[in-house]
């Protein structure tokens, strides 16, 4: 019973918070992530950001303009542009999110990483919760 009261704790306490906000409306920190990806161009941005948001990955993404890239790829200093998208969802859609950018993205290996989002504006947060539906 210990043990499994120990492996059901991230469980419990995920609901009770959720429990909690839905009661109070109160927001629970990393409900929400901001996935960052990169580019090799603004066609290809457009592209991506749009079959995110077909598919309701997404609640919003951003297009930044280009940007100056230094990175090491085969062990060689690269240097190059690249547009960055800024991609508002649920927390719980970033794996699916992840999974479906690699499979369409151009890159060998895309930039596709994720941070949650600790505080904003209640009812914008509200809105993505309501743009994107749940799992």
């Amino acid at each position: 019973v210990l043990i499994l009261s120990l492996l059901m704790f991230p469980v419990l306490r995920s609901l009770a918070l959720q429990l909690h906000a839905a009661v109070t409306g109160s927001y629970v920190s990393g409900t929400h992530s901001i996935a960052f990806i990169n580019c090799l161009n603004e066609q290809i941005a457009k592209d991506i950001a749009r079959a995110i948001m077909d598919k309701k990955l997404a609640a919003y993404v951003n297009i930044l303009p280009k940007s100056l890239a230094l990175y090491f790829w085969k062990g060689e200093l690269e240097e190059s542009t690249e547009i960055l998208l800024l991609v508002k969802t649920r927390t719980s859609k970033i794996g699916e999110l992840s999974n479906y950018v690699r499979s369409i993205h151009p890159f060998e290996i895309p930039e596709i990483i994720s941070l949650p989002i600790d505080q904003g504006n209640p009812l914008y947060l509200k809105w993505i919760e309501e743009s994107v539906p749940r799992d």
